[in-house]
C-alpha cells in the first residue's frame, strides 16, 4: 500500500539558496500560484462580459461576491464592508487550497500548519492593527467585559488575553486538521482497493466496497472543503468585528 503521508510531503522544484535561506520553489508554491491563477482568471473572465441575462461563469462570480459580502454584513455590519477585499481574499485562497486538493496528485496547501497559521496570523494582526487604529487604547478594553466587578479583573482579564492569544492556533488547526484527516482516510482506503484487486477475483470483488465508501467519502471532502473555507471566513469576519465595534 502507498504511503498515505507522502502526499503531504514538501518537495522542491527549483532549488533556490540564498545564504543559509531556503528559498527553493516547492509543490506547495505552485499549487498556490495555480491557486491564484485560476482564480483570478476565472473571476476576470467571468465579470469581463457584464450581461443583463448573465452565464454560468457571470452567476456564480456573482453568488460569491453576494456570499460574501452578506457574511460581512450579517457578522460586521455595514461598517465591515470595508474588510470586504481582505475576507473575499482570505476565502478565495482557502477554498481554492480545498478544491484543487481534491485533484488526483495535485498538492493541498492546505493541509499544512505553516500555510495555515501564516493566514491565522494575518487575519490576527490585521485584527490588532485595525483595532488599535479605529479605538486606540481603549481596544484593550476588550479584554474587561462589560460590568464586570472590580474584583474579578485580576482574574478574567487573564483569561480574555489567554482566549484573544490562542485564536490564530484554533483557526489554523481546525483547518490543517480536517483537511489532512481527510486526505489521510480516501489514501488509505483507496489503498485498500489497489491492495484487495491485487489479491485475485474475490479480492477484486471485495476491492468495490472500499472503492464505493471512497467515493462517498470524495462526496464529504468537497463538502467540507466548502464548509472549512466558509468557517475560516466567518470566524476571521467575527474576529474582525472587534476593529468597529466593542462591547463598551
Amino acid at each position: 500500500m502507498a504511503d498515505p503521508i507522502h502526499q503531504f510531503e514538501i518537495q522542491k522544484i527549483v532549488d533556490f539558496q540564498v545564504g543559509s535561506m531556503d528559498l527553493s520553489y516547492t509543490n506547495s508554491a505552485l499549487w498556490m500560484t495555480i491557486a491564484v491563477v485560476v482564480s483570478t482568471v476565472f473571476l476576470t473572465m467571468a465579470m469581463g462580459r457584464k450581461s443583463l441575462v448573465p452565464g454560468r461563469a457571470q452567476v456564480l462570480a456573482e453568488m460569491l461576491y453576494e456570499f460574501i459580502a452578506g457574511m460581512i454584513r450579517e457578522n460586521i455590519g455595514a461598517d465591515g464592508r470595508k474588510y470586504f477585499p481582505f475576507i473575499f481574499t482570505i476565502f478565495m485562497v482557502v477554498l481554492m487550497g480545498n478544491l484543487l486538493g481534491l485533484i488526483p496528485y495535485s498538492f493541498t496547501y492546505t493541509s499544512h500548519i505553516v500555510v495555515t497559521f501564516a493566514l491565522a496570523a494575518l487575519v490576527f494582526f490585521a485584527v490588532v492593527i485595525f483595532g488599535l487604529i479605529n479605538h486606540g487604547m481603549h481596544f484593550f478594553s476588550l479584554f474587561l467585559p462589560p460590568g464586570l466587578p472590580k474584583w474579578l479583573w485580576p482574574m478574567i482579564i487573564p483569561i480574555e488575553f489567554i482566549s484573544f492569544l490562542i485564536r490564530p492556533v484554533t483557526l489554523s488547526v481546525r483547518l490543517f486538521a480536517n483537511m489532512m484527516a481527510g486526505h489521510l482516510m480516501l489514501k488509505v482506503f483507496a489503498g485498500f482497493s489497489v491492495a484487495m484487486v491485487s489479491a485475485g477475483a474475490l479480492g477484486m470483488l471485495a476491492s468495490t466496497m472500499p472503492m464505493v465508501f471512497n467515493t462517498i467519502l470524495i462526496g464529504f471532502e468537497f463538502l467540507i472543503a466548502l464548509i472549512h473555507a466558509y468557517v475560516f471566513a466567518v470566524l476571521s469576519c467575527i474576529y474582525l468585528k472587534d476593529t468597529v465595534e466593542l462591547a463598551h
